[in-house]
């Protein structure tokens, strides 16, 4: 990879993963706070309109385009090992893509289709939400934490180079 090419994908990933970030943080720190205080059924059909929202609109492929940056710029890291800011990188794109994408994937994604398979008004949906906002939101509070530190060890890259 040619440095303006990898000096590119530095800086992307570097503001992807703060903005993702900040999305998440936004979640882990008010929105499911207020969604869960309000009637389950309320709280499901609002959680499952931004569900439906979030995968048309500009998040997908920030999140899509963030981790692919990611595991390039970790691979980049492998190849080119000892140049400055190496580790950073390595460490930085395992993070985020174990730590973001594969959690989004394994556990946060699975929730979400359990939530839209429910009746919201049911006593299954009442349940089933009281589990969703503690299940959803742990995982969601390392998914901001990890893009958070995935972050600033990208920033940490770009300044070693």
């Amino acid at each position: 990879m040619n440095s303006l090419l990898v000096s590119g994908l530095l800086w992307f990933a570097a503001i992807g993963c703060g903005v993702m970030a900040g999305v998440y943080f936004a979640f882990s720190t008010f929105v499911m706070a207020a969604l869960s205080r309000i009637p389950p059924a309320s709280g499901i059909a609002a959680m499952n309109a931004i569900n439906l929202d979030i995968v048309n609109s500009l998040f997908i492929p920030l999140f899509m385009g963030t981790t692919f940056a990611a595991a390039l710029l970790a691979v980049f890291a492998v190849v080119r090992w000892g140049e400055p800011g190496s580790l950073a990188l390595l460490t930085a794109g395992i993070l985020y893509v174990l730590g973001m994408f594969v959690v989004t994937l394994a556990f946060n994604v699975p929730l979400n289709n359990a939530l839209a398979a429910v009746d919201p008004a049911s006593p299954q949906g009442a349940a089933l939400w009281a589990s969703y906002v503690r299940d959803w939101s742990l995982w969601n509070h390392l998914r901001t934490l990890v893009s958070l530190t995935a972050a600033v060890l990208f920033t940490v890259a770009i300044a070693a180079r």
